[in-house]
């Protein structure tokens, strides 16, 4: 080290010198201090111009294979992105395949530079798959998985997916792989069509050896949207993800869907399966959860309707929506291969105030358990105009306690129960009359700490497509709760039936609303 008089100043030249080096520095640091801005000035410039479609790279080898061959094709973990590096997270990748046929460019960033990860066919074993290695040299990646040691220090667990459109899952400990989420949907449910915006490239900030977060940043685009995208992935006993978002139209859109999330339900207790099936229930989430700025807290099972449905819950500045998998009993599910049973709830909470717009829930009619076809997102009131930014931003929670996301002030619906409604005889022999018969189990506990003599009743209210025959309550010595028992005489099957029920003691509402959808018979 040198040290100087107080008598002997720096000469102008070295000062000069000094300060310039600094300045060289700041703006080493500053030039490499990636953040959503960049992201987002990129997808302001995309939004500008015109749409590109991306065109297909793969060779017909690729471009044709079938879901099996598709299978065959590897990853090698051994190659995984930072595998020799003292990083807690790791990177495989996903091969292009199949409808998989145009690469996304996913970028390393350090604290010193930003750089693409090539592709490299020797990460992958294709397995017995015949194609010509000259011809697919160039390929790309389709998408890409996070690897972690969430449940085990000594072994890295694939804990989120980036594959697809703008499609992403996440788990958390012990979790199973089931619903996922996107970036932005437009248009679903529309006779118009909807339009499926992709996230074409991604940048993945290269974690320290210490960190328990990472930090990725997405480019969106489509015909009529773009957008910037940071999410902050936490892994966990719930894995929690943070969402930042930076949206442009270039066109307007009917139907805006911020924070997306798409399930599949097949058949459950409130709609068994129309054949003999030993799984009672097989779906990625039970129902839809809504925690309104009222503070009102709503619970829609979930349908496998013959037709499309749609429904639209109106909300100001709303605090919660998700899908839920309520219910973790195995014996709900009785699959071992599938395990329903582990798979996550995802539960989305706004950060600041969203204004006014709904939370839509779109159901499709599905023959098997291979198709998503349950949607929920939120859809706002005011849209930008094109070119101007919509920025939000939202917390997701991946977690298997859905009793977390209860009010514990407010009672629970625990199941729905659904079969023909009957009226007992004198001789003690049940008829059926045409009714339709819904049990609904409410606990919590607000209801533990009741008497079971309490004075509990019922709010209940139907559409004009019902006529309730009837609406009883009684205790229910087993879960401590009430059982709702209702019977509804439907009036036009071709049409669905709207119904409402909560409970009530003392003049207060003691429970979330449960609002339900009969879905049509024909």
């Amino acid at each position: 080290m040198i040290f100087r008089s107080v008598q002997q100043p720096l000469s102008r030249q070295i000062l000069r010198g000094l300060v310039g080096s600094a300045l060289l520095a700041l703006s080493a640091t500053h030039a490499w201090a990636f953040n959503l801005d960049d992201v987002g000035e990129k997808a302001k410039a995309l939004a500008a111009e015109k749409y590109s479609a991306p065109t297909s790279n793969l060779p017909s080898e690729f471009s044709e294979m079938k879901f099996a061959d598709y299978q065959q094709i590897r990853f090698r973990n051994e190659k995984a992105y930072w595998a020799d590096e003292k990083t807690p997270f790791k990177i495989s990748f996903y091969h292009q395949g199949m409808h998989f046929d145009t690469p996304v460019k996913i970028n390393e960033v350090t604290a010193t530079d930003v750089k693409e990860i090539k592709y490299d066919p020797s990460r992958f074993d294709f397995g017995s798959l015949k194609f010509d290695a000259n011809a697919t040299k160039d390929l790309g990646y389709a998408g890409f998985r996070l690897l972690y040691p969430i449940n085990s220090p000594d072994k890295q667990d694939e804990i989120a997916t980036f594959l697809g459109a703008s499609y992403f899952r996440i788990i958390g400990k012990d979790q199973w792989w089931g619903l996922s989420a996107r970036g932005l949907a437009l248009d679903t449910a529309l006779p118009s069509g909807e339009e499926f915006p992709r996230f074409r490239e991604f940048w993945i900030e290269k974690p320290k050896p210490k960190d328990k977060h990472l930090v990725i940043f997405a480019l969106l685009d489509s015909p009529r949207a773009t957008g910037a995208y940071r999410f902050t992935i936490r892994p966990g006993n719930d894995t929690v993800v943070d969402v930042k978002a930076r949206v442009f139209l270039r066109d307007k859109v009917s139907k805006l869907g911020l924070a997306p999330l798409t399930s599949m339900f097949l058949f459950g207790s409130n709609q068994p399966s129309p054949e003999h099936n030993f799984r009672p229930e097989l779906h990625d989430s039970t129902g839809l959860q809504i925690h309104a700025g009222n503070d009102e807290w709503i619970w829609r099972p979930l349908n496998n309707p013959k037709h499309l449905s749609v429904s639209a819950y109106s909300v100001e500045n709303p605090r919660g929506f998700g899908l839920l998998q309520r219910g973790r009993e195995f014996s709900r599910y009785e699959d071992l291969d599938d395990r329903y049973d582990l798979r996550p709830s995802a539960w989305v909470e706004p950060q600041g105030d969203w204004g006014k717009g709904t939370i839509e829930l779109v159901e499709i009619p599905t023959p098997d358990e291979t198709n998503d076809n349950i949607v929920a997102f939120w859809n706002p009131e005011k849209r930008p105009e094109a070119g101007e930014p919509l920025d939000f931003a939202y917390r997701m929670r991946w977690t298997k306690d859905e009793q977390a996301l209860h009010d514990p002030k407010n009672a629970w619906v625990m199941q729905t129960l659904r079969s023909v409604g009957d009226v007992k005889q004198k001789n003690l022999i049940r008829q059926p009359d045409g009714s339709v018969a819904l049990v609904v189990d409410f606990v919590g506990p607000t209801l533990k700490a009741l008497a079971g003599d309490a004075p509990v009743s019922t709010q209940v209210s139907t559409d004009d497509n019902a006529e309730v025959k009837e609406n009883s309550l009684r205790y229910n010595a087993v879960t401590q709760g009430w059982r709702l028992t209702l019977r509804i005489k439907v009036k036009d099957p071709k049409k669905p039936t709207e119904m409402r029920a909560a409970l009530v003691n003392g003049g207060q509402t003691i429970s979330e609303t449960w609002s339900y959808q009969l879905p049509a018979d024909e």
